[in-house]
């Protein structure tokens, strides 16, 4: 192996915001465990393209022994998986739209608050994009630990919108922003909301989100909404990706 320049992470200083990850169009960098990893010497061309993303100040280059630059390793690397087809489908999978309800009523103990869920499944990686809740849909990306921390989150995310939840620190996001660049391929979206707690893995949705948007060609802005381990908002903001 020769000597050459390679990106170094410093795992001490990186919060798992994924930027970089974003950044590297060879995908040599993933988020794995809430903190970003080097997938292999030779995805990665040395040039430093994730350097400015890194608001941590986390990524260096070093030269040091590497394996060379392999681009042809690089579009195996990227390219998707095939499709396998499934030996068993389980009925849970199928597509449903459920009737919608009414606004919720006040909780004042007088009887059970309506569901707003008017789809099945919600996971990301098992809706359809073809789906037709998706089509003209109000999109609500959440990360699944905010219903539990959003005491009303039916009234104040969930209402009116189509859903997909998903962990970007457990799963595997480069599936969800292939299936979310999917969906967005798939319908025209009136509106998009991200919603993630404030825990920095968790802000990977966001990523995922950008990326898909990218990846779809489309120009187009989403609400991204952070709360807190209590449920309440603290931030909330417009991203624009290619506007």
């Amino acid at each position: 192996m020769a000597v050459r320049n390679i990106v170094k992470i410093d795992e001490a200083k990186c919060n798992g915001c994924g930027l970089c990850a974003t950044a590297c169009a060879e995908g040599a960098i993933r988020i794995v465990n809430g903190k970003a990893k080097l997938v292999s010497d030779s995805y990665c061309d040395g040039l430093g393209a994730c350097l400015g993303h890194c608001p941590q100040g986390a990524i260096t280059i070093e030269p040091r022994e590497a394996a060379d630059f392999d681009e042809h390793a690089v579009q195996q690397h990227l390219a998707p998986p095939p499709k396998a087809e499934p030996l068993f489908v389980c009925p849970g999978l199928m597509t449903q739209q459920l009737p919608r309800s009414a606004a919720p009523p006040a909780d004042d103990g007088g009887g059970d608050i309506p569901s707003q869920l008017t789809q099945w499944p919600v996971q990301l990686h098992l809706v359809s994009p073809a789906a037709p809740y998706f089509a003209d849909a109000d999109l609500l990306l959440v990360a699944d630990c905010v219903p539990f921390a959003v005491g009303d989150f039916h009234r104040r995310f969930l209402q009116g919108h189509s859903v997909a939840v998903g962990c970007p620190k457990l799963d595997d996001t480069q599936r969800y922003i292939e299936k979310l660049t999917q969906i967005l391929c798939a319908n025209n979206l009136r509106s998009f909301m991200v919603v993630h707690m404030e825990v920095p893995c968790c802000s990977g949705l966001t990523r995922v989100a950008r990326e898909a948007i990218v990846r779809s060609g489309k120009a187009m802005s989403f609400q991204d909404i952070t709360v807190s381990l209590r449920g309440s908002m603290i931030r909330s903001e417009m991203v624009k990706v290619g506007l």
